[in-house]
């Protein structure tokens, strides 16, 4: 498995090594080097909000065409089709970003984990040993603070993620999904609290911080959905008023 994630982790252990060098600090390190990577791929969260309120803005269009022609399959794709061109919309752009995503944080797992595997650097081995602020070693678990604070900050920026999921879904989120959104809600943030208290401080300290400046992103995406959710009413509203204006 390393096999494959050093392909990613490999060059992000580079870079690492280079923050490493302009600070001198492995924590401060490990924090800089989050807000990095959290920032280059912020078009990507951008890019999945903006998909996700268009299909909330689709789905009435949508169900009617489902309806329309429930009983005719190969029609219903066609005009899903020819609605999807009419409104310049990729079902595959909500789900793009989070499979650019994914590679990345599973690199970035690996690499954090078990850094040595990645950087051949020798004065790097000392720096993973190195302590910050409570922590006396960052290469060994912290059993509690750093734990809760990942798992705190995990619940709250899934908490928001599914606001945001619900909210651009227009309620088609029901049923078997709902239930398991609302128990991985609770589960998943529990779990990361556990399991970090049996990595690495480092991998740790990364989660805790990528959750907290996600927390930040969302409230900016809420801001953003709440605009392009203004601009498509002011849309419907000139449209409105030009079907008129034609009669």
């Amino acid at each position: 498995m390393y096999t494959i994630l050093g392909i990613i982790a490999k060059p992000m252990g580079y870079l690492l090594d280079f923050v490493y060098g302009l600070i001198g600090n492995y924590g401060i390190t490990i924090i800089v080097f989050t807000i990095f990577v959290k920032l280059c791929l912020y078009p990507l969260y951008i890019k999945q909000t903006k998909s996700t309120a268009m299909m909330s803005e689709m789905s009435s269009k949508m169900k009617a065409i489902q309806n329309q022609y429930a009983n005719d399959q190969e029609t219903m794709n066609i005009k899903m089709q020819e609605l999807y061109k009419e409104e310049g919309f990729n079902p595959m752009g909500g789900c793009l970003p989070m499979l650019i995503q994914m590679p990345i944080i599973m690199g970035l797992f690996a690499l954090l984990r078990n850094p040595i595997l990645y950087i051949d650097k020798d004065s790097m081995i000392f720096a993973f040993h190195e302590p910050f602020v409570w922590i006396q070693d960052l290469s060994q678990p912290d059993k509690w603070i750093l734990p809760i604070i990942a798992g705190v900050a995990t619940f709250i920026a899934f908490t928001m993620n599914k606001a945001l999921s619900d909210t651009g879904a227009g309620g088609a989120m029901a049923g078997q999904s709902e239930a398991m959104m609302k128990m991985m809600q609770y589960v998943f943030p529990i779990m990361i609290l556990w399991m970090a208290r049996s990595f690495p401080s480092g991998l740790a300290l990364y989660w805790a911080v990528s959750q907290i400046i996600q927390i930040f992103f969302n409230i900016h995406m809420q801001s953003l959905r709440k605009k392009i959710k203004r601009e498509q009413e002011e849309k419907r509203i000139r449209e409105k008023l030009e079907r008129k204006l034609k009669k």
